[in-house]
């Protein structure tokens, strides 16, 4: 560089600093996420057991419960297993779809590493590392190697994976922030956080990741109760364009699904400056909905069904929190701004 043209790359640099000084500063605005034309609401749970591992159904009977209460699909993820979807072929049509998966159970030490891998061909063997997150990693690669989508389990179960190797992770979208089996911890206990806390303590620190909800069902018979892996206590409600296996598990890792313990939201709206969703009332059931952004603040609360939030200007994201009188709750995915960072792991 001459000594002419150094001031001019002086003067541009300082140009080009300034002008993302100034974008920093500008109010925020939603990243409006892509039109989806014709898409539809498909109900189904991700995280299911039958007899082919610990179990007590047989997967036939497994798959007919959740059709006769009009779940749209259902992923069988048995441990370290893959049954396959066309053994049970007879159980499917136009209403009802299974997508192949299996729960790729491995572990570090004391700690259990159980990730969910959407959408599989084979089975997939379960990895081991020298430290928990490499053994969470190598679980997630090799799932990504099977073009599959996976799905991070539980990590509260046996206090097993902490926030900060959920963070380091890379290259996964989806983590459970609600399990219905009842030893899982999923509100956390002593100085280890809840998952909802430990899912804003992600998105705070620069990690786009969506929070799903499964039932973990191990037990279809005898009594129904708390102390046991019960069906439908958790699923997800996805928006896709068809009821296609790959298409159901794109939308998962796309955010494109709320997930729910109970509330039905029949519509959500995204623009520049605000987000709004519709809920369907159950019964004489009321809602309180919560507006959070970053480090898990409440920005807002609506008692209507007709919620909505408008950004303020400083917001990095925003997510939705449903809460019906009855305590279910149903999690929307955050929304992320124009004031966002999205940050690569250490």
């Amino acid at each position: 560089m001459t000594l002419l043209t150094m001031p001019r790359a002086i003067a541009l640099a300082l140009v080009l600093s300034g002008l993302t000084r100034l974008a920093g500063a500008q109010p925020a605005r939603f990243l409006v996420p892509a039109a989806t034309p014709g898409a539809q609401w498909l109900k189904g749970n991700t995280h299911t057991h039958t007899t082919n591992s610990d179990g007590d159904t047989a997967p036939d009977e497994v798959v007919r419960w959740y059709k006769r209460r009009k779940y749209d699909f259902l992923v069988l993820s048995d441990h370290n297993v893959f049954t396959d979807p066309a053994t049970l072929a007879s159980l499917m049509d136009s209403s009802f779809l299974l997508i192949p998966g299996e729960e790729v159970t491995t572990g570090f030490q004391k700690a259990a590493v159980h990730v969910n891998a959407l959408g599989i061909t084979r089975v997939i063997a379960a990895p081991r590392d020298t430290s928990l997150l490499g053994t969470v990693q190598k679980t997630v690669d090799a799932i990504r190697a099977e073009r599959a989508v996976p799905h991070i389990n539980h990590p509260n179960f046996l206090w097993s994976i902490d926030t900060a190797t959920l963070f380091r992770v890379k290259n996964d979208r989806l983590l459970e922030i609600f399990n219905g089996h009842p030893t899982v911890h999923n509100i956390g206990g002593g100085d280890w956080p809840g998952m909802e806390d430990a899912w804003d303590a992600i998105l705070t620190r620069g990690k786009k990741i969506y929070g799903i909800a499964v039932d973990d069902a191990h037990h279809f018979q005898g009594e129904f109760a708390k102390g046991r892996a019960n069906p439908g206590r958790g699923w997800v409600v996805v928006r896709a364009r068809s009821r296609d296996a790959r298409e159901i598990v794109t939308a998962l890792d796309e955010g494109r699904f709320y997930a729910s313990t109970g509330p039905v939201v029949a519509e959500i709206a995204v623009t520049p400056t605000a987000v709004s969703l519709t809920i369907t009332r159950t019964g004489d059931f009321k809602y309180t909905t919560q507006f959070v952004g970053a480090n898990g603040k409440l920005l807002a609360t609506d008692h209507t069904l007709t919620p909505s939030y408008r950004l303020r200007g400083t917001e990095t994201y925003v997510r939705v929190r449903v809460v019906d009188s009855s305590g279910a709750t149903a999690w929307l995915q955050p929304v992320f701004t124009t004031r966002y960072r999205e940050l690569a792991a250490p």
